[in-house]
């Protein structure tokens, strides 16, 4: 069953310490979504800590929501973090994720994640975490790597019978870069720290 994220990115008033802003300090600048449409729980592991069956060691996990949260995202996130509905709540600034090492894997066997569907049926897709020498189950399923599969650097996409199949190295580069759907994310918060300062913008974020 997967998860879905919420959320949404906020900028700090640069007049609030220049002396001629009076509002709150933070504002929302947008939400999460229509920028980030997806479920990853393997990226959500590596940012935030949530669903983290990788065993990533998260950038920034549990740190609840901030004391200055912006009304607009309170009124989207407090209630259904207060009643449990959501779970995992926290944030990052763009200076922490800007620095994250693109090289950072798991602390665990996982080094990629597997994932397959039927020709006929290419909606349905399976997934499947695992280690640099796939269990013999797995090869049951999908058969064996293909020759030359570079498991640590890329994608890459084959046909195993009626199967199609891909698999993508656990590296927040892989996750995370240029080409995933949390480029959309990041292309918006650099934008804002450009202006505003790389502290000054944040993503937060619960889960539900």
């Amino acid at each position: 069953m997967s998860t879905d994220i919420h959320g949404g990115i906020e900028f700090r008033h640069p007049g609030v310490d220049a002396g001629y802003h009076d509002g709150e300090p933070w504002v929302r600048a947008m939400a999460l979504w229509p920028l980030y449409d997806d479920s990853d729980h393997a990226a959500f592991g590596c940012l935030f800590g949530a669903c983290n069956d990788a065993g990533f060691r998260p950038l920034a996990a549990g740190r609840g929501l901030p004391a200055d949260l912006s009304g607009e995202l309170r009124a989207v996130l407090e209630p259904p973090v207060r009643t449990g509905e959501f779970h995992g709540a926290t944030w990052a600034d763009w200076a922490e994720i800007a620095r994250l090492d693109p090289g950072t894997v798991p602390d665990s066997p996982f080094t990629g994640r597997l994932s397959w569907s039927k020709v006929s049926r290419p909606s349905l897709v399976y997934q499947r975490l695992v280690p640099d020498r796939w269990p013999a189950e797995v090869v049951d399923l999908v058969g064996p790597p293909p020759a030359g599969l570079d498991r640590a650097a890329r994608l890459s996409e084959w046909s195993s019978g009626d199967l199609l199949c891909r698999y993508e190295p656990l590296t927040a580069g892989a996750l995370l870069g240029a080409g995933s759907p949390w480029s959309h994310v990041f292309a918006v918060m650099k934008a804002l720290a450009d202006r505003f300062g790389e502290k000054a913008v944040r993503l937060v974020v619960a889960f539900g």
